[in-house]
């Protein structure tokens, strides 16, 4: 599995680069703070595969990484999927690097 560190996530974003950001976590949680990425809990990721994009690199993330590693693992096993990466620790790893 590709994954990603929230300093390259951060690179990335400066760059403008083309990316798809998919937030796995509750409505809740990214209601509290959210980097921008698309809304599609865990729990609704297969239903919402036409939302996924395959052409670009998508990031997918949760509070910890533990949530998006489960929703790619899904989204391989059932579609073709390679371009999945993970944000390595999540939401918390993100606040942790703007509050060192």
């Amino acid at each position: 599995m590709n994954i990603i560190t929230a300093i390259e996530l951060v690179q990335l974003i400066k760059a403008n680069a083309d990316i798809q950001l998919i937030d796995v976590r509750e409505t809740t949680e990214h209601q509290e703070f959210n980097i921008g990425g698309e809304l599609i809990p865990l729990q609704q990721i297969i239903q919402h595969i036409h939302r996924i994009e395959k052409e670009k690199q998508v990031i997918i993330y949760c509070k910890k990484g533990v949530r998006s590693h489960i929703a790619i693992q899904r989204l391989q096993n059932k579609f073709p999927f390679q371009n999945l990466v993970n944000l390595a620790g999540g939401m918390d790893a993100w606040i942790k690097m703007f509050t060192l």
